[in-house]
């Protein structure tokens, strides 16, 4: 049994797989946010099976889209999800500002968007000027101020290497608005320290990733929220259920062919978005690879990684066109 006494949260994170959603753009000089290719990838996520959807990530771009263009995409995934009958699915709106007076202003606009959860990367601007206390102070100011529950995200490399360990992470999440935390730093020790603490309940514990789902759950995690899952989400679904019924050698197998896949998602946001438009693009109904271009300055994948992304993914296509919609 977890050996903490804190009253579990009000608002505990779903548990299972939540895809940190890639932004789709219209092909035209400005790239502004399309709003319709939005709400059919959201959609077709929705159908695949995930337990909630994350956007204005890492994934998303978050760093390239405006204020305004966060809230519009997380009204279009709500009523991506209430239009299919899912009005309760999670929705985690990406919050992460350099202040807290920004983080704060980012958490109000997504609850007042529809949101159901935020996900907070710790101040990074100035790394050095970030100790210990800088971090508890301001996760504990933004989750003071906001109805919003704070999923803390965990990801040193996209915050000049800022690693929280799980004694900083253990006292946040004492706070009775602080739900769980998104494992991106790929440490599976933090995982165990932490759910040896909590229950699900009282605060989940995520992989980053789903090359390590099942090492996650062994240790008691909660799911995973992956950037495989716009690209096969019912494969992903469909390993998170094997364990969860109990099927581990079966888990096992399909654990090693997602992880030999999502290879090709830690290259980057450029190869993750062509293997979303090739793989998921034409059932979601999107066949322009330029909704799928990552937003300027930054350039699609060329020819020859986008061959190897297909090399390394073609053996999940079999597995996910055998797996039926969940709605």
């Amino acid at each position: 049994m977890p050996s903490s006494t804190i009253t579990p949260k009000s608002k505990p994170l779903p548990q299972g797989i939540y895809p940190p959603v890639i932004s789709l753009y219209k092909a035209t000089p400005r790239q502004e946010i399309d709003l319709d290719a939005s709400y059919k990838f959201f959609s077709h996520l929705i159908r695949g099976g995930v337990h909630g959807l994350v956007l204005a990530g890492t994934n998303a771009e978050a760093a390239l889209l405006s204020p305004e263009e966060r809230k519009e995409i997380v009204k279009v995934a709500k009523k991506a999800a209430a239009d299919l009958g899912r009005p309760d699915l999670a929705v985690i709106a990406g919050i992460s500002g350099q202040s807290t007076n920004e983080s704060i202003r980012l958490a109000e606009d997504a609850l007042n968007a529809g949101a159901d959860y935020g996900l907070l990367l710790p101040p990074n601007y100035w790394a050095k000027a970030v100790t210990k206390d800088v971090i508890l102070s301001f996760y504990r100011d933004v989750a003071d101020a906001t109805a919003l529950p704070i999923v803390i995200y965990s990801f040193p490399a996209v915050c000049n290497g800022i690693d929280m360990n799980s004694d900083t992470l253990s006292e946040l999440a004492e706070h009775p608005n602080i739900v769980g935390v998104k494992l991106t730093c790929g440490n599976a020790g933090k995982v165990t320290r932490l759910t040896e603490e909590y229950t699900h309940a009282q605060f989940g514990v995520y992989a980053g990733s789903s090359d390590w789902l099942l090492p996650c759950l062994a240790g008691g995690g909660s799911g995973c929220v992956t950037g495989i899952a716009n690209i096969f989400p019912k494969s992903v679904v469909q390993l998170y259920e094997l364990w969860s019924s109990g099927k581990f050698e079966e888990a096992k197998q399909l654990q090693g062919l997602i992880a030999q896949a999502e290879k090709a998602c830690k290259e980057g946001i450029a190869p993750t978005k062509y293997a979303a438009f090739h793989y998921a693009g034409p059932a979601a109904g999107l066949n322009d690879p330029k909704t799928f271009w990552p937003r300027k300055p930054y350039t699609p994948c060329g020819s020859d990684k986008a061959a190897w992304v297909e090399k390394v993914m073609e053996h999940l296509v079999k597995i996910e066109g055998a797996l039926p919609d969940a709605v």
